[in-house]
C-alpha cells in the first residue's frame, strides 16, 4: 500500500485525547465570544467560526464540526434563537476547514485567500436554503439584506437573490476568519500542537 493512500484517511480519525476534548469547548467558547462580539457591535462579518476553524485546524474537521455545531445550539439557547438554525452550516464549515487544512490549503496568503473562498460557497450553499425557508431569504446583516431588496425588486428570482446576499457577506467574513485563524495557529508552539495529533 502506498504512503498517500494509507494516510488519507487519518483527517477523519478522531482519537479523544484530553486535549481534543478540552478542545472542543475552548473553541465553542471563542465561537461564542467572537460572534457575540460581532452581534453587539453590530459589524458586517459573523465572526462566530473561529472557534471551528481552530478546532479544525489543531484536531481535524470532525471535533471542528462538532465545536461549530455545539456552539450554534449553545447560543441559539442563550442569545439568538436564529442562530440554531445554521448549525448545519458550523458542521459543513468544519469539515471544510480540516479537510482545507490537512490538504495545505493555509500555508501561504495565496492559498488561504482560496481556501476562504471554498468555505465561504460551502457556508452559502447551505445557508442560502435556511435563509429561504426560515427568513423569506435575507441574512439579518443590513448591506447583504440590502442587495438582496435590490435584486428582488429588479425581478432576480429570490433563491438567487438570497444565494448572492450570503455569499457577498460569507466571502467577507470567510477570509477575515481565515486569515485571523492562520494568524493565532501559526502562534501555537509545534510541541502543543503535536497534543492534537497523536
Amino acid at each position: 500500500m502506498d504512503k498517500k493512500t494509507s494516510s488519507a484517511p487519518s483527517i477523519w480519525r478522531v482519537n479523544l485525547t484530553p486535549a481534543v476534548i478540552g478542545l472542543i469547548p475552548a473553541a465553542v467558547g471563542i465561537n461564542y465570544v467572537a460572534k457575540a462580539f460581532a452581534e453587539g457591535l453590530k459589524l458586517p462579518v459573523w465572526l462566530g467560526s473561529l472557534g471551528t476553524y481552530l478546532a479544525s485546524m489543531l484536531a481535524g474537521p470532525i471535533p471542528g464540526a462538532i465545536s461549530g455545531f455545539i456552539n450554534n445550539v449553545i447560543y441559539g439557547l442563550t442569545l439568538s434563537p436564529v442562530s440554531t438554525v445554521y448549525a448545519l452550516t458550523s458542521i459543513g464549515i468544519g469539515i471544510a476547514v480540516g479537510v482545507l487544512h490537512a490538504k495545505g490549503g493555509f500555508s501561504s496568503a495565496r492559498k488561504i485567500f482560496v481556501s476562504a473562498l471554498i468555505i465561504a460557497l460551502v457556508s452559502s450553499v447551505i445557508s442560502t436554503p435556511l435563509n429561504v425557508i426560515f427568513w423569506g431569504g435575507q441574512t439579518g446583516i443590513a448591506w447583504g439584506d440590502s442587495l438582496f431588496a435590490v435584486l428582488v425588486a429588479n425581478h432576480v428570482p429570490v433563491f438567487i437573490a438570497s444565494f448572492v446576499d450570503e455569499f457577498a457577506l460569507d466571502i467577507l467574513d470567510k477570509v477575515v476568519v481565515s486569515y485571523v485563524a492562520c494568524l493565532i495557529y501559526k502562534q501555537i508552539p509545534k510541541k502543543m500542537i503535536s497534543y492534537f495529533k497523536d
